[in-house]
Order: C-alpha cells, then structure tokens, then sequence
C-alpha cells in the first residue's frame, strides 16, 4: 500500500479563491477592508520565511497587509503600547505578534494584550478556552490545529469514534489539536517529551498527528497499517532540505494517508490564518450574509 497524500496546498489555494470572494463581497457590501498587522522583533531567518508567506497569501486574498518591525532590545512594555494602540484601531482586524521572541520579552504579556476579537493567531486564553466548549465555539482557533482538521474534513476522514494520538503538547498545537479532535469526538491521547514507550501509543492511533520538531522521530514500525498521518513537524537536514518529524519514504508504504512536508500542514496554517482574519473582519465589522 502506498498513502494517498494530502495535499494542504492544493486545499490552501482552494481556501484563498473562496477567501478573495468573501473579501470582495466585505468591501462591496460593508465598505470594509479586512487588514492585518503583523509585529516582527528582530530577523530570524525562519520567521522572515513565515512572514512572506503570509504577506503573500494576504495579497493573494486581497487583505490588507500592514508591517512593524523591532530591533531585538525592544520591550515588553513597548510591544504591549503598540498593541493597545492597534486594538484601539477600527481599520485592524488582525494581530499577529510573530513568535519567537527575544527571551527578555514577556510572550505571556504581549500575547494577552491582544484584544481576543483580533487574536487571529488564536493564542489568547479567552479564544482557547472557548475551545473547551464545543467546535461550535471555536471561533478564532489556532492556524496550525484548524488546519489539521480542515484537511481531515477535506479528504472525508471521519474523527467520531477513531483513535486518534497527537505526539506534542504545546499550545501553539498539540493542546488545541487535541481539544479540537476531542471535540469531533475521537478518542484522544496527548504524548510528548516525557511519554514512556512511544511506539504502544502510536501503533494503536488511526489517525496520527505529529509536531515535535524532530526529523525521523516517528518511522514505519511505530505506524499501523492503514492509519492517517499528519505530518506537522518541519526540520531543516544538514543538506537544507525539508522533513518532518515522520520517514516519509517508509511511512507511506504504511499509512492510508500522509501529508508531505513541504506542502501539506504548513500552507494550511497560512491558509487559516487568513480564514481567521476574514472571520475577525466580519465580526467586528458586524457583517451579516
């Protein structure tokens, strides 16, 4: 058996011919342009990458970028008034504070700052604990997870009743996943750092959902045969190329469904990102359709 890929590009490009439409129709209709403000704090070479894709995507969609950059002695303090500032700005719909940051910034403070009705990252506690309620409520969830599942959801794999085992429990992605399979009624287990015997958990999972950050953690033996596996890990080999944290090559001999890396999780979290804006836009413009 070979998997069938999922191709969270393709679904990406999809999402962005829908997105530019309903922006269309928000500027006709509304007279409103949905914008985004990214902060950037120094010049991290992975987090330049991002930012380009998403000032792409954004001119894909037709939203309305805008960009403030810091030198890396910027503080918490400084970073927390411009955010005030920008909360207070009916023309912004979007916040998006781009992470990591400098180790002498409070991220805890600079991410609570953000009104929740333009957390578009999904980060603040208010927009993650309306997760816990129900999909219904999730409302403005985090990019990566929403991704995940609108794959899932495009490909018609079914989450009611499935094991499902999500190795990373951070809360940028393996929280909210969990959650948010949890809310479709699969069976849930969390692993990570400290999880004895990794291989019992996932050889018993039908859908697969891995995002360490460590390139060939998961390989063809820790996979049952026929199960669906989300790749959402990136790494960088010492040759520049890009892998997840699953061997691909032997993986898909395995599993029914794989996602590529490059080319599956990551143009999905941009892709919600802007679906996130959209939605923040609509909200807060208190557009009806």
């Amino acid at each position: 058996m070979t998997a069938k890929l999922i191709e969270g590009r393709k679904i990406a490009e999809e999402m962005y011919a829908d997105l530019e439409r309903e922006v269309s129709k928000l500027e006709v209709r509304a007279k409103v342009k949905p914008k985004l403000v990214v902060m950037l704090v120094g010049q991290d070479p992975a987090s330049l990458s991002y930012i380009k894709q998403k000032q792409k995507a954004c001119a894909k969609t037709g939203i309305e970028w805008d960009q403030f950059d810091y030198d890396e002695s910027v503080t918490t303090e400084e970073l927390v008034g411009k955010i005030e500032e920008l909360n207070a700005d009916p023309l912004v719909h979007g916040i998006l504070v781009q992470l990591p940051l400098p180790k002498h910034i409070s991220v805890p403070l600079v991410i609570r700052a953000i009104d929740p009705k333009k957390d578009v990252d999904g980060f603040t506690a208010y927009n993650l604990g309306k997760m816990f309620t129900s999909a219904d409520f999730e409302d403005l969830a985090p990019c990566t997870p929403l991704g995940v599942i609108k794959m899932l959801e495009y490909y018609d794999i079914n989450m009611k009743g499935k094991e499902a085992v999500v190795v990373g429990h951070s809360n940028i992605v393996g929280k909210p996943l969990s959650t948010m399979l949890l809310n479709r009624n699969a069976t849930v287990t969390t692993c990570h750092i400290d999880t004895k015997d990794l291989a019992f958990h996932t050889k018993r999972a039908d859908i697969l959902c891995v995002g360490v950050g460590k390139a060939g953690l998961i390989s063809a033996d820790m996979v049952a045969d026929g199960a669906v596996v989300i790749d959402i890990g990136v790494n960088r080999t010492d040759e520049g190329k890009l892998v997840g944290d699953c061997d691909f090559a032997s993986v898909s001999e395995k599993a029914s469904y794989i996602t590529p890396v490059p080319g599956g999780a990551g143009p999905m979290t941009v892709a919600c990102l802007m679906l996130n804006v959209v939605k923040a836009a609509k909200r807060l413009s208190g557009y009806k359709e």
